[in-house]
């Protein structure tokens, strides 16, 4: 388990500090949370960013460095980081010829560094996102679209990121990194489970003498089971799995890249007794190995495990994954063409006109919104039912941290929880210093919701922040809102978080609590209940929503390639909505109008 922490909701926060502390050479820390190199390009050159949840070192933050990665946007734990990290990172980190996000794919990732893509190019910097499907046993090959990606985003990542070092454009930088995924297959097992920070009980746990196939990196449990033999039976499987997937475009080339990556406990002697049967099942199936990787790559905190990955090359790809970098974590060969200088040279004089890091009261656009006036009369009372909202939250969310954890790790990451507590305290803080402005509803809330999306990131937290500024926008902001208002700010809200997620309900996502709330609320206001009948009903009917959603597989996230585990489970997402919803009614409805 994670022994070494303070503060475990800090756990990240004091990784990098430590991590910056211990590689200046390479690296200097980025505001709104990651790393870039330490010193800038002489020259433009695209920025790559690799980017995810903590808890997998040396990805992402350990391959920042001539060579490779131009900078790495650190979430918490398991969790995407959000949007505005994102922006904040590679606003530090280009050099006038783009940037391209790079990530595995993960619903939080898509999401966050699509809408920081967005932004930055909306400011006149081109952006782009590539998300990494590679492992061969979360979808099938007919769907290798919704594939996530596991350690072989390293090679995806080393090849883009060294055209992007010869000066190849945005365009053929992308190019490079969709024909090495097109490429490239992983295939994982899991031993033992890992221990989020400040947890006692790991994640999930495999059977003695039992191995799970086809784990997720985000401590997912495998997609089987199966006896947990030797060696060579271990080798046999994996290469078998993977070489059933070669890809057709690569029938010719017998040229392969190979990782054999270790999760975050299995040793390395334990790898190396693998790898001599990997690598002799591999010569036997006629393949070439080119300088392959056996360690640590790409792990999951303490998981006991490992993956094996296959590229197949071309001449191109080949030349590009030899190509030399210095990083902390990777070295290979000698960066005889230094593209950047010793010491860091000063940033164009367009960056200091982009904001970075979190937006309080920004427009979805990324710029500012024009802040309505001040709330006065009636107005005020909305605002401090809203704080009062927020607070009864909060306790609430504390309260139910380690349910909600548990639940999630059912069939995901186990971080919906700790997710969902630092993204209200981020929210609550923010209301509490909008309201002593006497802010405008639709401002108090924006915040509330900007704040929530930066500090938490992942899916929940750019939904739940999407969904409290589209709610407040529909209020008035010099009285209290009539039930008409409150029903088209639920409206929004739901519009906002599907349009933003893609989600409908029967997926076994918070839509599935969210929509039956709307739809009640709306009946009920309709029929001519008072905003707190009609809300407390709403609310109810959430709940119900909710708990049924035990028997939905799940069409979307982390938990889709996990479907059959999740029977019987009700969604983390919609669980804690139906929750915070319960409990606002229950707080904030003496207050609502009749």
């Amino acid at each position: 388990m994670t022994r070494i922490f303070n503060d475990p909701s800090r756990f990240t926060t004091d990784m990098v500090e430590g991590f910056v502390s211990a590689h200046p050479e390479h690296v200097r820390a980025a505001p709104g949370g990651g790393v870039v190199r330490a010193a800038r390009p002489t020259a433009p050159k695209v920025a790559v960013l690799t980017g995810g949840g903590s808890g997998h070192y040396p990805a992402f933050c350990g391959v920042v460095g001539d060579g490779f990665a131009d900078g790495s946007v650190i979430g918490n734990v398991f969790t995407s980081p959000s949007a505005a990290q994102a922006h904040a990172v590679a606003t530090e980190a280009e050099s006038g010829a783009g940037v391209l996000f790079m990530f595995g794919n993960y619903a939080g990732d898509v999401m966050n560094f699509g809408q920081a893509a967005q932004r930055l190019t909306d400011e006149g910097v081109p952006a782009r996102c590539f998300a990494v499907t590679d492992d061969v046993a979360s979808a099938p090959a007919a769907e290798a679209g919704k594939r996530r990606g596991i350690a072989g985003g390293f090679t995806v990542y080393k090849t883009a990121s060294a055209a992007a070092e010869e000066g190849a454009s945005l365009d053929e930088v992308v190019r490079v990194a969709e024909r090495t995924n097109a490429r490239t297959r992983s295939l994982g097992v899991a031993f033992a489970g890992c221990t989020l920070p400040g947890q006692r009980e790991p994640l999930f746990t495999v059977e003695e003498g039992k191995l799970g196939l086809g784990l997720g990196i985000h401590g997912e449990p495998g997609v089987s089971e199966d006896e947990l033999t030797t060696a060579d039976e271990l080798a046999r499987t994996l290469v078998a799995g993977l070489l059933a997937e070669r890809p057709a475009e690569a029938a010719d080339d017998d040229r392969v890249a190979v990782l054999l990556n270790g999760l975050g406990s299995t040793k390395y002697e334990e790898l190396y007794v693998l790898w001599a049967s990997v690598a002799e099942r591999l010569a036997d199936a006629g393949l070439d190995l080119v300088r392959p990787e056996v360690g640590e790559l790409v792990t999951s905190l303490d998981m006991a495990g490992c993956s094996l990955t296959l590229t197949w090359l071309d001449e191109e790809l080949e030349r590009l994954w030899l190509a030399p970098a210095d990083t902390p974590a990777f070295r290979r060969g000698r960066m005889a063409d230094a593209r950047t200088a010793p010491t860091r040279q000063a940033a164009p004089a367009q960056r200091a006109t982009r904001a970075s890091g979190t937006a309080t009261g920004s427009a979805p656009g990324g710029g500012r919104a024009t802040a309505p006036a001040p709330a006065t009369g009636a107005a005020l009372t909305t605002l401090a039912t809203a704080v009062e909202a927020f607070r009864a939250a909060h306790t609430l969310l504390h309260d139910q941290e380690e349910a909600l954890g548990r639940l999630d790790a059912v069939a995901g990451d186990g971080d919906h929880g700790r997710g969902m507590c630092k993204g209200v305290d981020a929210a609550l803080a923010a209301a509490e210093q909008e309201r002593e402005r006497d802010a405008a509803p639709a401002v108090l809330l924006g915040a509330a919701g900007d704040a929530w999306a930066a500090e938490a990131g992942g899916t929940s937290g750019a939904l739940w922040g999407a969904g409290l500024r589209a709610f407040g926008s529909a209020l008035p902001a010099d009285r209290a809102p009539e039930p008409a208002e409150l029903v088209a700010g639920a409206r929004a809200a739901l519009e906002a978080v599907t349009s933003l997620g893609k989600a409908e309900p029967g997926d076994k996502t918070l839509v599935d609590a969210l929509a039956p709330f709307v739809t009640a609320f709306t009946e009920r206001t309709d029929a001519g209940a008072s905003a707190a009948e009609a809300f407390a009903a709403a609310a109810d009917r959430a709940r119900t929503a909710a708990e049924a959603t035990a028997r939905l597989r799940p069409k979307l996230g982390r938990a889709r390639p996990l479907a059959e585990r999740s029977l019987g489970t009700p969604d983390p997402g919609a669980t804690s909505l139906a929750m915070v919803l319960t409990e606002v009614s229950a707080t904030a409805t003496a207050a609502l109008p009749d």
